[in-house]
């Protein structure tokens, strides 16, 4: 069996060691010396372990460590004895990091379209199967509710704006590789060490709450789905996604899998409030809403519903409310 290159030794090294394409990807950033640094940088390590772990200068590391890092495939951790660097640690890591880089090659960008058209479903139900909860959880748009239901901190989006230090906007991953539904660019919220992140490193414009709110607000107008890590602390990201482009529902169509948790919530419609203008079926991604044969009006298929809410944005009757339907499940904070 001939040896594997350290491009292959980093894929697999992600998680990805039957994939085709993700060396590739690898090869389209990294040269052989660069190749081998990032395997020394795990676990992680100081400038001069590095130096010792590649037999390299230490100044050729440190020099090595600032494009490596800018590239999405470094990252760095300050500890008590000083900064120490690791790799890329697994594939949606390396696919969100390396695709909002400064000036990203159009071979990385097709190659990265091409393994989430042929490889990445098979990848994600793999991994939602092995992990005890879904990685990620739909949160509902900041629109009408049941009266008297008690919306919580973790499934609200403003109040994760709001109770955050720091924040930043970056371009959607998924639609820097797509891009083929024209929806906006600038709209992923990161969040206090992810917008730290993202500011250093060159790929994330910082933003006030306001600014970041309005952010929220355009992309329930344009028909986005708000989209949070699976967990009651407050986290690190709120994805906006489109039907189309975005990676999180290739497990989840139709309703929820196991990649994306729906939330706690579901529409319900008032047939009385409804005029029959099918406005919602159009804005629905997941084939929940259908037109009742009987009278026309809108009606909800509970199973396949997420309780994203962006149904109710374009209701000209209000007729669209969300209620609670399920129980909480969240991986540990």
């Amino acid at each position: 069996m001939p040896e594997m290159t350290p491009c292959e030794q980093l894929a697999r090294d992600i998680g990805a060691g039957d994939s085709k394409i993700i060396p590739k990807i690898f090869g389209t950033l990294v040269d052989e010396k660069e190749a081998r640094l990032l395997l020394a940088a795990s676990p992680p390590a100081n400038v001069q372990e590095l130096s010792e772990r590649t037999g390299l200068a230490a100044a050729a590391v440190e020099e090595m460590i600032g494009p490596l890092f800018r590239k999405g495939l470094l990252f760095k951790s300050q500890k008590h004895d000083g900064v120490r660097y690791y790799r890329v640690r697994h594939v949606l890591q390396f696919h969100d990091a390396t695709a909002v880089a400064e000036d990203p090659s159009q071979r990385m960008l097709e190659l990265w379209k091409e393994y989430m058209a042929t490889e990445w479903k098979d990848y994600a139900t793999k991994m939602g199967a092995a992990l005890p909860q879904s990685v990620m959880r739909v949160i509902p748009i900041n629109v009408s509710i049941q009266p008297n239901t008690q919306i919580l901190a973790f499934e609200d989006v403003a109040s994760q704006i709001k109770a955050a230090s720091t924040l930043a906007v970056t371009r959607c991953s998924c639609r820097v590789i797509d891009g083929a539904c024209g929806k906006p660019l600038d709209v992923c919220l990161q969040i206090d060490r992810a917008a730290e992140y993202a500011i250093e490193r060159g790929t994330g414009r910082q933003l006030s709450k306001e600014e970041a709110i309005r952010v929220l607000e355009q992309c329930e107008v344009d028909g986005l789905v708000h989209v949070a890590e699976n967990r009651k602390a407050l986290g690190r990201v709120i994805c906006n996604c489109c039907r189309d482009c975005c990676m999180n529902w290739v497990s989840s169509k139709p309703g929820s899998g196991p990649f994306v948790a729906p939330s706690r919530f579901r529409a319900t419609v008032d047939t009385e409030e409804c005029n029959g203008c099918e406005l919602c079926l159009e804005r629905c991604f997941f084939d929940a809403l259908t037109m009742r044969a009987d009278d026309g009006r809108a009606a909800i298929h509970e199973e396949k519903c997420m309780g994203c809410g962006v149904c109710q944005v374009v209701c000209p009757t209000d007729a669209i409310r969300l209620e609670v339907a399920r129980a909480e499940e969240f991986v540990p904070a």
